[in-house]
């Protein structure tokens, strides 16, 4: 039986450490049609704009902090 060289194992074992996801941000986007507001992930289309963000909750109540 073969032996696994070690620096394979070790590479194995590294994979999920460089593997940081996170989730994506959420923004506050306003209608420029009637000014209403909505919290989104997506850009909602050409009758939109960014107002705020990023957030972290589906809300837009909780800021993300900048790192």
């Amino acid at each position: 039986m073969k032996t696994t060289p070690r620096w394979l194992v070790a590479v194995a074992l590294a994979i999920p450490l460089l593997a940081d996801a996170a989730p994506a941000p959420w923004f506050q986007w306003r209608s420029l049609a009637d000014g209403s507001l909505v919290c989104s992930q997506t850009p909602l289309g050409p009758g939109w704009e960014k107002s705020s963000g990023p957030y972290r909750d589906a809300h837009c109540e909780k800021r993300m902090s900048a790192k």
